[in-house]
């Protein structure tokens, strides 16, 4: 059988894709393979994101937004989008979910953190379904739901 290839993808792969992927990463190990892109990407991932996601023990510090491309939807099995409207190619075969979350966008840390939190929350219930292994216990110590 062969690793599930998730794709996240958002506006500028600074925020929101960005901690999605690193909990897949995180929680997954190499059961499955996580990338994120972006329609629109941004010159660094949002300091305010690295900062919540270092309180869960995951370091996004060396990552850089990636440019959402065509390539990157045709290698993935399945990709989820979260407010990127339209701009994601559509290859069939390929399963899509919309995840509607706010952006962490202008926000300080303390807004950002239950967007965070509901992420990683939806990443284990997708980590459990793709691989039909639960999740690991996330670095705060709370178990998945």
């Amino acid at each position: 059988m062969s690793v599930p290839k998730v794709l996240f993808v958002c506006v500028h792969n600074a925020g929101r894709s960005q901690m999605a992927a690193a909990f897949l990463r995180h929680h997954g190990g190499d059961r499955v393979i996580a990338r994120s892109a972006g329609s629109a990407p941004a010159d660094t991932v949002n300091p305010a994101v690295v900062e919540v996601m270092a309180e869960r023990g995951i370091d996004l510090s060396g990552e850089q937004p990636k440019k959402l491309t065509t390539e990157s939807v045709e290698r993935s099995d399945v990709v989820i989008t979260m407010g990127c409207g339209d701009a994601c190619p559509v290859v069939p075969g390929t399963r899509y979910l919309d995840w509607k979350l706010d952006d962490p966008a202008g926000r300080p840390a303390g807004e950002i953190r239950p967007i965070r939190d509901e992420i990683e929350r939806r990443v284990q219930e997708l980590l459990s379904e793709l691989t039909g292994a639960a999740a690991t216990v996330s670095a705060a110590g709370a178990a998945p739901a």
